[in-house]
Order: C-alpha cells, then sequence, then structure tokens
C-alpha cells in the first residue's frame, strides 16, 4: 500500500497504526506536498518526515515540489477558508499523484496521512479519492484514526518522537488568514538578504532539527525545549543624507516610534554617536568590528554577508546604558555631518522558539 505523507505529525502516528491493522501489507511512504511554502518549510517536513520512516523501518519516496503548477492549479481561490474549495483543489491534485505513483510501482492500494489532521476534512477527502479511484482504477483506503482518542493519543506520540509540530498546514493562504486572525505577526514568509538565521525562523528550525538527527547518529541523548522571547523582524530601514541613500546597517531590536525622524548629531560618548531625536545612535563600522570580533571591510559586506544575531545582539548589550534598550543602533562606515534621515520601519512581538539540549 502507498501511503501519501504529509507531515511526521500525521504520518507517525498513522504508520504506527497501518502497521498494527494491516501486518502484511507492504508500506511505502511518499511525500509529495507541493503546496508547503516556503521551500525551507518543505525541507525541514521532509527532513523530519525522513527521520520518522527510519525509525518505523518503512521506505520512503520523494514526489516532486512543483510548487508554481500548485499555485497555478489554486488560483482564484486564494481567500477560500480553511475545509473550503482551495482545499478541494489541493486533495484533488495531491491524492492523483499519489494514486499515479501507487499505480506506477504496481500497487493497487493507496491512502494518506491527511485522514488523521483534526483540520482537514475526511469527507472532502474520500470525495478527492472516489474520482481519483474512478479514473485510475484504484482503491482508496479510508481510516479513521481520529475516533475514540485517537487525537490524543497522535499528540502522545508527537511528544514521545520529539516531532517536529508545525503550526500551519503548509498552504501560505491558509497560513495568512490563520495569522489575520490570530492577531500574529506573520513572519514565516520574510527572508532578509543576506542569510541571517533569524530567531524562531523556519531556517533556525532546519539547522536544529539538522543537529539533533546528529546527535541521534551519535547516541547521544537530548531534549527540545520550547521557550517564549521578545522576537524581532526589520521590514525596511535606511538612512538618507542630502537625500541620498548612505550604506547603513541596524542592529538587532532597533525601533524607531513612528519610523521616521531626522537630526543632526548632538554629542559624542566613548565612540558612540547620539542624534538630537529619537534616542538614535551611530556608530563606525569599525568600532562594530572591535566589539563584535568580525573584520568587515566595508557596509556592502556587512549588509550581504550573514552576521550572527547574538553577536548583534551582544554589541547590542556592551553599547546600551541599560537592559531592554531598543533604541536604533546604526552601523556606517564614517559618521554623518551633516542632518540626517531616518526611517526604520520593524516588528518586536511575543514568540516561541525551541532549544536542543544534550543530556548526560
Amino acid at each position: 500500500m502507498l501511503v501519501h505523507i504529509c507531515c511526521s505529525v500525521d504520518s507517525h502516528f498513522f504508520i504506527e497504526k497501518l502497521k498494527k491493522d494491516f501486518p502484511n501489507e507492504k508500506l511505502i511512504a511518499f511525500f509529495y506536498d507541493p503546496n508547503i511554502h516556503p521551500y525551507s518549510e518543505y525541507k525541514l517536513r521532509f527532513l523530519d518526515v525522513k527521520r520518522s520512516c527510519k525509525r518505523l523501518g518503512v521506505e520512503l519516496i520523494e514526489g516532486e515540489y512543483d510548487f508554481e503548477n500548485w499555485l497555478a492549479a489554486v488560483r482564484g481561490l486564494e481567500n477560500e477558508p480553511e475545509k473550503g474549495a482551495r482545499c478541494m483543489v489541493c486533495f484533488d491534485r495531491r491524492l492523483e499523484v499519489a494514486a499515479k505513483k501507487a499505480k506506477e510501482l504496481g500497487e493497487k492500494r493507496y491512502t494518506t496521512t491527511l485522514l488523521v489532521s483534526p483540520k482537514k476534512s475526511q469527507e472532502q477527502l474520500k470525495e478527492s479519492a472516489r474520482r481519483v479511484d474512478k479514473e485510475l482504477g484504484l482503491e482508496f483506503v479510508f481510516v479513521d484514526y481520529r475516533a475514540k482518542g485517537g487525537t490524543q493519543d497522535q499528540a502522545r506520540v508527537t511528544k514521545e518522537e520529539q516531532l517536529y509540530r508545525q503550526d500551519y498546514c503548509g498552504c501560505m493562504f491558509g497560513l495568512k488568514k490563520q495569522r489575520e486572525e490570530q492577531n500574529i505577526f506573520l513572519d514565516e514568509l520574510l527572508s532578509p538578504i543576506n542569510n541571517q538565521i533569524l530567531p524562531a525562523s523556519i531556517e533556525e528550525r532546519l539547522k536544529l532539527y539538522s543537529e539533533r538527527i546528529e546527535l541521534e547518529n551519535e547516541g547521544k541523548k537530548y531534549r527540545i525545549i520550547r521557550q517564549k522571547f521578545l522576537n524581532y523582524r526589520i521590514l525596511r530601514a535606511f538612512v538618507k543624507v542630502d537625500k541620498r541613500v548612505i550604506p547603513s546597517y541596524f542592529l538587532f531590536y532597533s525601533t524607531l516610534k513612528r519610523e521616521y525622524t531626522k537630526g543632526k548629531i548632538e554629542f559624542s560618548l566613548k565612540d558612540v554617536y547620539y542624534l538630537n531625536r529619537e534616542e538614535v545612535r551611530f556608530i563606525e563600522l569599525e568600532l562594530f568590528n572591535k566589539l563584535s570580533g568580525y573584520s568587515l571591510k566595508s557596509l556592502k559586506e556587512m549588509i550581504f554577508s550573514p552576521i550572527e544575531i547574538q553577536k548583534e545582539i551582544d554589541v547590542r548589550k556592551l553599547l546600551s546604558l541599560g537592559d531592554c534598550d531598543t533604541s536604533p543602533i546604526i552601523v556606517v562606515e564614517q559618521i554623518p555631518q551633516k542632518r540626517v534621515e531616518v526611517y526604520l520601519k520593524s516588528e518586536l512581538y511575543n514568540d516561541v522558539r525551541e532549544n536542543l539540549v544534550t543530556l548526560r
């Protein structure tokens, strides 16, 4: 039987149940999810699915990540709600590709781990499967592992196996609507131009879950511990002198109340230069290098290099007069002598991040 897989949280529990209910059936896992966006999230989910299938002793095949074709298929349905017409098109596409893969492999039956997801409609999935079965002559195996406490049992397995627990289905349209309803800042679709690994970002989780596999391969014990913290994203920032944008770099946690201010350097203290408005501070690249341990040669190199966020935070602490400082600290090559304009749009928000802790 070919088993279409959407994520490890659904698939691990689902396959465990299938192995018990179909002991004589060879199970082949098929990961086909072009709806998952961004691609880093796709890589993260596939990484955890690979680990899960390995632990369960199940063969895994990766399908094509044809995101552009998926986008074309759901065009016009972007504003549909969860369990609406967009989900139906998505199910049609994924089950059709899964069924064709089953037929290619000589399998007559197939199923999907989407059946166990509490946020998915089993009736929609059965309807999609009926159309696919009629066209291709295969048999969709329907099982309801959500009933009789199955969802609670699935949560137990997820916790015991320390699986990656994503908090959206993968679809960027569903994610946008979900974040609006939760009144939560949508940071999953933001990526810095310098490829920085930002706190609580998908890239940070991808790095963490890759490291945990290395620990398991080395036989080391660990725990993944969640932590609440104050997160930050910069959306737009630049400095103008004589109406011309100059190279500049805003350190992590820099905020402005009104997104714009202007003024002149009023005084300096220990090579930190203070604007006469909005608590804005300037430092030169030379000082940043000295405090951070970097040896950056220009602002251009700094802007396009993946600076470690913790290094930025450490430099901020050294330059601050107290805790919880979110004043703009701007790195420039030379301190501007004329009136400057500062534009900064950023977000400070409560968030949760995961930490990998090794055990003795």
